[in-house]
């Protein structure tokens, strides 16, 4: 037996007990008299004492152990006289009456300590280093716990986990897929899933009314905090059911994970915003609601007083930020500035500074005090408020006074981690238009239903139709989505047609699909989270990355593995791939 108990379980009960422990070196202090040695594992850290009295060879392997050394250690446990109440096992210690070594370490690259020295790029190299730290270990400690309770909910709901292959076809609507070239078929390749979509509704087809999963997903897509080439969906579809049905089954879900993981009650139900409300009131469709500064419409009031920037935008909108009248000119500059990168793409700031008995402005030689003054009004001003204002097309300027709605909460400490405002929100527009190929393209995915009243719009005004869509948002950050699916072969030819797909495109693509709903489909919808992105909202964090095992760098390499890497000349024979220098 290499242990009798972890490194995190010994207490004041266990005084006294001859144990084991095995475990990797923390630290070494050597006092002369004594050393002390901190044994660490997953599940804590104890203090082992060599004393002077000690058997010798112990006191010899004491001496010579370094850092992420792995041992087996044998000794008593004893009270400690210096107690330590920041440690589980502070009042203990375990007196070591036999030490062995179990394997010698190199002294690694970064300090594996609660805060390290290391790097990201460092840490990613030798992530299995970086995973033996403490926040590593909690994260995904934390993972487990919440996929375990992700099946318990569901399989209480009565929904069935059924696996869904990776090899699949490649249907290029959306993100681009990742392609594997197929040795038996040559020329020929598979894809890997961007998510199961259509082998979810072909389980509806098959019966299967309520299914889920919890499925690696792949896209081939620009990388970011909270977006990795390959990553975790809790993948859910239902049958006989409305809208309504999921979002009540999900929003109990939801509760659910609150509840038992963090301890937290969430009693009312949860909001509902339309899409359009979300775009105008917050420049987002993914609205962080943790804080108000809501935008209001200025276009009306701002015409016709001769300032052409506001008179020749489409649209013009503000909100007013709290406390923030104080700002000084540098300050009010900065955000300027930040409105004007190539991130965010403004041409420049408005702003109205509000006082109790009077309004100082960036437009005063437009408007009189009394315009100013309503202006800020709109915008819910208070004395003590500035008011900030963006303007050009509508969408453009509400996404732009987005980003400065974010930075303003992120200075003003508005963006507390610890807390949570979840909503849902509904109907999206069926379609986006895409100006660079002059096409709609699906706001969701082709598969999408159409809200029934806005079917009659669908080939004169595709601007126009609403889907049953709706996506689960949580502190500015989309956590999951999904739609009433459509059922209807007819129906989901037209859409079709509405994408510009001819119908030979749509039969090559989607025709197994299409053919399935010819043999009885069910009314059927569903909804798919972002597991990697739960995690991190649950554990605080920006980045995915820290709570997935072996991710990805920014650019999409794996540093660890050295992954993607080059082929031999052999391998791409048997797959029949002649390579070519990439276009400088």
């Amino acid at each position: 037996m290499y242990r009798t108990h972890t490194c995190g379980s010994l207490r004041v009960e266990n005084v006294n007990e001859t144990v084991t422990l095995a475990g990797w070196v923390q630290k070494v202090r050597n006092l002369g008299a004594m050393t002390f040695i901190d044994l660490r594992d997953r599940y804590g850290l104890t203090q082992i004492v060599v004393e002077e009295h000690s058997d010798a060879a112990v006191r010899e392997t004491a001496l010579k152990v370094g850092r992420e050394w792995v041992l087996q250690v044998t000794g008593r446990v004893l009270e400690r006289e210096s107690k330590n109440p920041k440690m589980p096992t502070g009042d203990i210690e375990v007196a070591a009456t036999a030490i062995r070594v179990l394997n010698e370490a190199l002294t690694p690259p970064f300090t594996i300590e609660e805060q390290s020295d290391g790097g990201d790029d460092l840490r990613m190299k030798y992530r299995y280093l970086d995973l033996r730290r403490p926040p590593l270990q909690r994260n995904l400690q934390l993972r487990h716990r919440m996929a375990q309770e992700i099946r318990r909910f569901l399989d209480s709901e009565g929904f069935l986990e059924i696996e869904t292959p990776y090899l699949v076809g490649s249907t290029p609507e959306g993100a681009r897929d990742f392609v594997v070239p197929s040795r038996m078929n040559p020329n020929q390749f598979y894809a890997l899933p961007q998510s199961p979509q259509t082998l979810k509704q072909l389980l509806m087809v098959a019966g299967y009314d309520r299914y889920f999963q919890i499925v690696r997903c792949f896209r081939d897509e620009d990388l970011r905090a909270d977006r990795q080439p390959e990553f975790t969906q809790i993948d859910c579809e239902l049958s006989f059911v409305e809208q309504e049905d999921i979002l009540g089954i999900f929003e109990r879900w939801a509760k659910h994970m609150f509840r038992e993981v963090l301890g937290i009650e969430f009693k009312e139900p949860f909001r509902r915003m339309p899409w359009i409300e979300a775009m105008e009131k917050y420049g987002s469709d993914k609205p962080d609601l943790r804080f108000g500064m809501e935008f209001a419409d200025l276009t009306g009031p701002t015409k016709g007083h001769g300032f052409s920037i506001f008179d020749e935008a489409e649209y013009v909108t503000g909100f007013a930020a709290p406390g923030c009248a104080s700002y000084t000119r540098k300050q009010i500059d900065a955000l300027t500035e930040f409105v004007k990168r190539p991130q965010v793409g403004a041409r420049g700031l408005i702003w109205i500074r509000v006082e109790a008995d009077a309004v100082k402005s960036s437009v005063d030689k437009f408007f009189s005090p009394e315009e100013v003054r309503a202006l800020a009004g709109r915008c819910g001003a208070q004395a003590g408020d500035l008011v900030l204002i963006l303007c050009g097309k509508k969408f453009k300027a509400l996404t732009q006074l987005c980003a400065l709605r974010l930075e303003v909460a992120r200075q003003l400490g508005l963006r507390d981690p610890k807390r949570f405002a979840p909503l849902w929100v509904v109907d999206f527009p069926m379609f986006e238009w895409d100006e660079e190929t002059q096409r709609y393209y699906a706001m969701h995915h082709p598969f999408t239903s159409p809200k029934p009243e806005d079917i009659e719009f669908l080939e004169s005004d595709p601007g126009r139709v609403r889907a049953n869509a709706y996506d689960f948002v949580c502190n500015g950050t989309e956590i999951g989505g999904g739609s009433i699916r459509i059922h209807d072969a007819k129906l989901q030819a037209t859409i079709f047609k509405c994408l510009g797909f001819t119908p030979e495109r749509a039969q090559e693509q989607f025709g197994f699909l299409m053919n399935a709903f010819k043999y009885g489909a069910p009314p059927h919808g569903g909804l798919a989270f972002g597991f990697d992105r739960l995690c991190s909202l649950f554990g605080g964090s920006d980045s995915i990355r820290d709570f997935i095992a072996f991710p990805k760098n920014n650019a999409g390499r794996d540093v660890m593995l050295d992954a993607p890497s080059l082929l031999d000349q052999t391998q791409l024979d048997e797959l029949y791939l002649t390579l070519r220098e990439p276009k400088a």
